[in-house]
């Protein structure tokens, strides 16, 4: 939390902490995990995989549909942003949405 005000400052973005004990504050934090228990068990080691097991979850992860992305994979909204920063394209104040 003390970078917290840094990086607001020199991103621009409002930055949110949840509530301890408060998993209903952390909506998209509780999604991820639920979708990582499907590779991986709960209270489960990581210590039996390499690095290419994980990159193989992560990419799994990042071509799965969002609802929150309008049914795009963080992968294509990823790459739609990458393309209008770099066309000059405006993204919208305080935050990101896919197709906005």
């Amino acid at each position: 939390m003390p970078l917290s005000l840094p990086l607001a400052a020199q991103t621009g973005m409002r930055i949110f902490f949840a509530d301890q004990h408060s998993p209903w504050q952390r909506g998209s934090n509780e999604n991820i995990n639920g979708l990582l228990q499907e590779y991986l068990s709960k209270g489960s080691s990581l210590a039996g995989l390499d690095q290419d097991d994980l990159d193989l979850v992560a990419a799994s992860l990042n071509d799965r549909p969002r609802k929150t992305l309008d049914y795009a994979t963080p992968n294509e909204a990823y790459n739609s942003l990458l393309a209008k920063l770099t066309s000059g394209g405006e993204t919208q104040a305080g935050g990101v949405r896919y197709g906005c």
